[in-house]
């Protein structure tokens, strides 16, 4: 409580955690950890101008929402599925959901404090997860199993609104190809920097022929922007014949 205390009304970087604090609603102790939390490979300031940034955080807290999302999802249906719950997370986990989930808490008010650059979705995204490795190296994981619960799930989710969306247009794609007998193929056409990061641009060819092609700074989000594409062309060919 003290170091919190000292931290909030004392320390160098007390403008930094007043607004930790507003955005996130807690005060850190490892201020440090959380500027990690918030620098981006692409970024030259704050935690990265010493080469260091949120990738490590952002593998870590990865798997601590993985594992929080899918334990919820257990004791929230006590008679569903495996394949059920695995879809349901899937939904939650993934990037997009992320990137909104980021941009609605304001976590661009925090990135903002060290980027020279565009902030993009995918780097709120990446940065909600580098801060929940950073709550759990910092508060263990009962706290941040609790954070997420309360401060992401319920608070930014309608997880009953989510069971009847169907956004993996991957799936889509691929099931509807393998009734019709198609072969799909996902394919890397380039990859460059665009604002120093790297940019995917992905094609979809079913039995050889290029259907769509789509980019994102993400690889899985390029992938399911073209099959969402692909899969439109394929379906409106089908009705116009």
């Amino acid at each position: 409580m003290v170091v919190k205390l000292y931290n909030y009304f004392l320390c160098e970087e007390k403008e930094l955690v007043k607004k930790i604090h507003n955005v996130l609603g807690f005060t850190p102790s490892n201020v440090q950890l959380y500027k990690t939390a918030f620098s981006h490979k692409s970024m030259n300031q704050g935690a990265n101008k010493n080469g260091i940034n949120n990738e490590r955080l952002e593998y870590l807290g990865d798997a601590i929402l993985s594992t929080v999302v899918a334990e919820y999802l257990f004791r929230k249906y006590p008679t569903k599925k495996e394949g059920f719950l695995t879809k349901m997370r899937s939904k939650i986990v993934k990037r997009n959901t992320l990137n909104k989930v980021a941009s609605e808490m304001g976590l661009d008010l925090l990135l903002s404090h060290f980027v020279d650059t565009r902030i993009s979705s995918s780097m709120k995204g990446n940065a909600l997860e580098a801060l929940i490795g950073a709550i759990y190296v910092e508060q263990g994981y009962r706290k941040t199993r609790n954070y997420i619960i309360k401060n992401i799930l319920i608070k930014y989710l309608d997880i009953n609104t989510l069971e009847t969306v169907e956004d993996n247009h991957k799936s889509q794609l691929l099931e509807h190809c393998q009734k019709m007998g198609s072969n799909v193929e996902f394919k890397l056409v380039s990859r460059y920097k665009v604002d120093k990061r790297d940019k995917f641009k992905i094609a979809v060819n079913v039995d050889g022929k290029q259907k769509s092609v789509a980019e994102d700074y993400n690889k899985k989000a390029a992938e399911q922007k073209a099959a969402k594409i692909a899969i439109s062309h394929i379906l409106n060919q089908s009705v116009s014949v």
